[in-house]
């Protein structure tokens, strides 16, 4: 049995953290596409050409441990916004999304252009203020010196760049569940998430 889930949505929306919670929860493969972005980044930050990094990308790339830094997230958003960097990664996403069992697919294009054909999609989102925040605490956390206002306005430069892309722009597609994290804990937004995926089997 096939059955995709696409989970779109902006950086620190908790799409990934509801992402595996609800592969767990069905049994289905999870991939966070935006690791594959991270790794062309930080390939491209090792001095490769973005779109060579992008055709030439092996999953053993994506255990990198330095792919969720802020210089690695920067480059992720940049080479995202290269068409040729996101065709190469297309067919590597279809196949995944394709397998046995099920499998669950996050990140900024899955319902639109990914799997637009998915039976359950979901759109993942928070006020900029709410996901800055969080980063900001997860970045503490991690020991990275940083500001709330210097991550605050990391976040509203990359959904600007995220979203007025030529190729792909991130935008919810017009079947897909709007999930507002804003005011969820996790438990209630992996709920929310687990009733819209049952709606659609």
């Amino acid at each position: 049995m096939t059955f995709t889930v696409a989970v779109d949505g902006p950086a620190a929306a908790g799409k990934g953290t509801i992402s595996r919670a609800v592969a767990a929860h069905f049994g289905f493969a999870h991939l966070d596409t935006g690791l594959l972005y991270r790794a062309v980044g930080a390939r491209m930050l090792d001095g490769l050409d973005p779109v060579e990094a992008a055709e030439t990308l092996q999953t053993d790339v994506l255990q990198r441990d330095d792919l969720r830094t802020p210089q690695v997230s920067e480059a992720a958003s940049k080479v995202a916004a290269i068409p040729e960097v996101r065709a190469a990664l297309v067919d590597f996403q279809r196949a995944f999304a394709a397998r046995a069992g099920g499998a669950v697919l996050d990140g900024r294009d899955i319902g639109t252009v990914i799997c637009p054909e998915a039976p359950a999609k979901l759109f993942v989102t928070a006020s900029d203020t709410v996901r800055a925040e969080r980063r900001y605490r997860e970045l503490a956390a991690a020991g990275v010196e940083t500001t709330f206002d210097e991550v605050l306005q990391a976040t509203r430069d990359r959904d600007a760049r995220d979203s007025a892309r030529a190729t792909a722009p991130l935008k919810p597609a017009e079947d897909a569940k709007i999930l507002d994290t804003s005011q969820m804990s996790i438990d209630e937004a992996v709920a929310a998430a687990v009733a819209a995926i049952e709606a659609r089997r």
